[in-house]
């Protein structure tokens, strides 16, 4: 599947919006040590980045921002400390919309935004873009992430690739028998109902778009393309479809740790993942053997994107840390501990196994056409339907619906 492409008219609509929250939010002046936070597209226009303010406040995904307190052997945040004089601050979201929200609050500095939030973000003038000048480990990001719809309008950067990665569906293998390589064993019919009680989901509106791309592998005749530009008809058989498999959910899970208690204690057995996820229980010697799969329908999956708070009030630090995060042995560690492709090219050198890279198709392009990535439903169909489609709110709306 094609990663999501918005049409022209849809990058000036966000622009626009962006511009106009950007301007409201004001400017300041640059000083010699690179500015300081506090709105507007400040961040953006700053000459250099000059000493740190001392700390940094992230919102980040479990498993990004690790300083040795989950694992002793997984950190790149103490070296980062000791080298800026910055001291990392981190929020953990376990949402795009939490997220949102979080960054909305101006208390913090940079966020790890999937493609469901960053759109959000740049139009409601929450984030800044991105001089990507000042972080020169960009250069080697690979160019499949760079000038994406989800992180760039208007040939303006508006962040810095992390790294990306699909949605997989995991399995007890003592209990699921045969071995699935279908969604249809979390939407099908009889299939689920051998595992009823203890399927999961990931609970969030976007998972909507899970039920779409199976649809779209089963029901031709739907004609479903893009899974976050659907029209009433297709809207309304993916949520029929959530509301089917309602029955057989045990737990909805958004907190990641939840999902990873569950498989271990048994009281799930199948359902969407993250590798990290799957990477802990197998490492917890008291849980059941897993396995994580794409499976043959593709998947959903992210895109992740370090952005600036448009409030920064630590701007000198946080661009320091992208340029961090995204350094090759930084970016090497938090791929292989997360389980994701890291963003920049030179990581595939570093990482502890050598072929990473190749098991998480880093360049390859071909794997990474399976993968929807995430990015925010909206009303513009962006093709001959126009603005038929059902945008964010009432995915929310359907969702909270499904769940009952």
């Amino acid at each position: 599947m094609k990663a999501q492409r918005w049409h022209w008219w849809s990058l000036l609509a966000v622009l626009t919006l962006a511009l106009a929250a950007l301007t409201a939010a004001g400017c300041g002046d640059d000083d010699d040590d690179g500015g300081g936070g506090g709105g507007g597209d400040e961040s953006a226009t700053l000459k250099k980045v000059g000493k740190g303010e001392g700390e940094v406040d992230l919102v980040a995904w479990a498993g990004y921002v690790e300083d040795g307190s989950t694992d002793p052997a997984v950190d790149w945040v103490s070296d980062f400390e000791k080298q800026t004089g910055c001291k990392v601050n981190v929020k953990i979201g376990n949402t795009s919309d939490e997220m949102v929200t979080l960054m909305r609050t101006g208390n913090y500095d940079g966020v790890s935004a999937s493609g469901d939030a960053t759109l959000r973000l740049i139009a409601g003038g929450d984030v800044d873009p991105v001089n990507t000048d000042l972080v020169p480990n960009y250069k080697d990001v690979f160019p499949a992430l760079k000038d994406q719809p989800h992180n760039t309008v208007d040939g303006q950067p508006y962040g810095i690739p992390h790294g990306r990665g699909a949605n997989l569906l995991m399995y007890n293998k003592d209990v699921v028998k045969p071995a699935p390589d279908s969604w249809g064993i979390v939407f099908g019919g009889a299939d689920s109902q051998k595992y009823k009680g203890k399927v999961t989901a990931y609970d969030n509106p976007i998972y909507i778009a899970d039920a779409a791309l199976y649809l779209k592998a089963t029901e031709p005749g739907l004609n479903i393309d893009n899974v976050y530009e659907l029209d009433e008809d297709q809207f309304n058989a993916a949520v029929d479809l959530l509301k089917q498999q309602r029955d057989v959910i045990g737990e909805y899970w958004s907190d990641y740790t939840k999902e990873q208690a569950a498989f271990t204690s048994g009281d799930s057995v199948v359902g969407t993942t993250w590798q990290v996820i799957a990477n802990l229980i197998a490492a917890d010697k008291k849980s059941p053997p897993i396995e994580a799969i794409l499976p043959k329908e593709g998947a959903t999956g992210w895109s992740d994107t370090w952005m600036i708070s448009s409030k920064a009030k630590h701007p000198n630090c946080m661009y320091k840390w992208m340029n961090h995060i995204i350094s090759p042995k930084a970016n090497a560690a938090v791929a292989e501990w997360f389980g994701e492709a890291p963003a920049n090219e030179k990581s595939c050198a570093e990482t502890a196994n050598e072929d990473h890279c190749d098991i998480f198709h880093a360049n390859d392009e071909a794997y990474f056409d399976k993968v929807a990535y995430w990015t925010t439903p909206t009303k513009d169909c962006g093709d001959e339907r126009g603005s038929e489609c059902k945008d964010y709110s009432e995915w929310v709306k359907a969702w909270t619906e499904i769940k009952g």
